[in-house]
């Protein structure tokens, strides 16, 4: 990768300022749990297996410095609603406490395990990619830029291009926040993939009309039966990769799977300002005195979606039953 999304350095968190890009490329360094909690609010940071690891280093920071540990983590649990991974570090921190483990090193192996992780995801999700040249799709961002490696639904075409493959991919926009736009087209084309940037209603057109391969996308929050969440739009990319015969997988690692959810019914969804609906750019695109709805999440049923690409392989119907058995095991393991 050609940039760093976190470091920890010299006790301090590192991290690119999200909300610049792709205009400017900038660092900040964060010094208190206090700051790490706006950073996740303000998408500065933002992906789910990215907002776990800086979450946890928010955690090290306030034992680092002396402070209330479990007031930290408490306070950092209320940043994002819907994203797992979040759960699961800040859970593990609080265990790694209570046991009187160095959590400065607690969390820099669960930035290490991300991108042993990444990797594995690369790798799983290459064995479906097939011929010398791909053509895929995905939604919002889920590479390098949310995670502490390659990524996860960006990280296939990662390894295909290590592996000598011809590789494109079509991102859309992603509004209401830009995402794909922003973030996905600018990660893809800094790291020397093929890029074409469609509209979101772009989405069915282009699949209808391209030799897409595969529809790759990331998720937030996996439900024990296959449902998932993730950013708005994915649900309607998954029904018309379905419709088209293009097989529609999600890239995520064991800690996107919560194993106290049954379905997607029981996903709390994020709802942000409406001010991201009414605004483009900083200049007003809607008229005023009218309401708007921006939920930044939808769920996608597990009957779209053709299979997970994990750190444990890839899990195939029946979910029920597959992602029980493969992931409960990998979560109890690492605590």
């Amino acid at each position: 990768m050609k940039f760093k999304t976190v470091e920890w350095i010299d006790g301090k968190i590192k991290i690119l300022d999200q909300t610049l890009l792709p205009l400017e490329e900038k660092y900040l360094e964060l010094e208190t749990p206090g700051e790490v909690g706006r950073a996740i609010k303000e998408m500065k940071v933002r992906g789910a297996p990215l907002i776990g690891i800086v979450a946890a280093y928010g955690v090290a920071l306030a034992w680092m410095k002396k402070l209330d540990v479990e007031r930290a983590i408490e306070e950092l649990r209320k940043t994002r609603p819907t994203a797992y991974n979040l759960f699961y570090a800040l859970d593990r921190m609080k265990k790694a406490y209570r046991e009187g483990k160095d959590l400065i090193e607690e969390a820099i192996s669960i930035h290490k395990e991300d991108e042993e992780i990444c990797r594995k995801i690369g790798e799983y999700g290459f064995s479906l990619l097939s011929g010398d040249e791909i053509t895929g799709m995905t939604i919002c961002n889920a590479g390098a830029l949310a995670t502490g490696g390659m990524g996860t639904a960006l990280a296939p075409f990662y390894v295909a291009k290590e592996k000598g493959k011809k590789v494109r991919v079509f991102v859309p926009e992603t509004r209401p926040f830009l995402q794909g736009a922003r973030l996905t087209a600018w990660e893809l084309s800094r790291n020397g993939i093929e890029v074409y940037l469609v509209s979101d209603g772009a989405k069915a057109h282009i699949l209808r009309t391209e030799k897409v391969d595969i529809v790759i996308t990331g998720a937030d929050r996996i439900a024990m039966n296959g449902d998932a969440a993730n950013k708005i739009g994915t649900l309607g990319l998954a029904v018309c990769a379905n419709e088209f015969g293009v097989p529609f997988y999600i890239a995520a690692p064991h800690t996107t799977f919560d194993p106290g959810i049954k379905s997607g019914d029981e996903i709390p969804i994020e709802e942000r300002s409406h001010d991201e609906v009414f605004y483009c750019g900083g200049t007003r695109i809607a008229p005023e005195g009218i309401g708007a709805r921006n939920p930044v999440f939808d769920v996608t049923s597990e009957k779209y979606i053709h299979g997970f690409i994990t750190d444990a392989g890839i899990i195939k119907k029946p979910y029920d039953k597959n992602i029980p058995s493969l992931i409960m095991p990998l979560l109890r393991g690492r605590g």
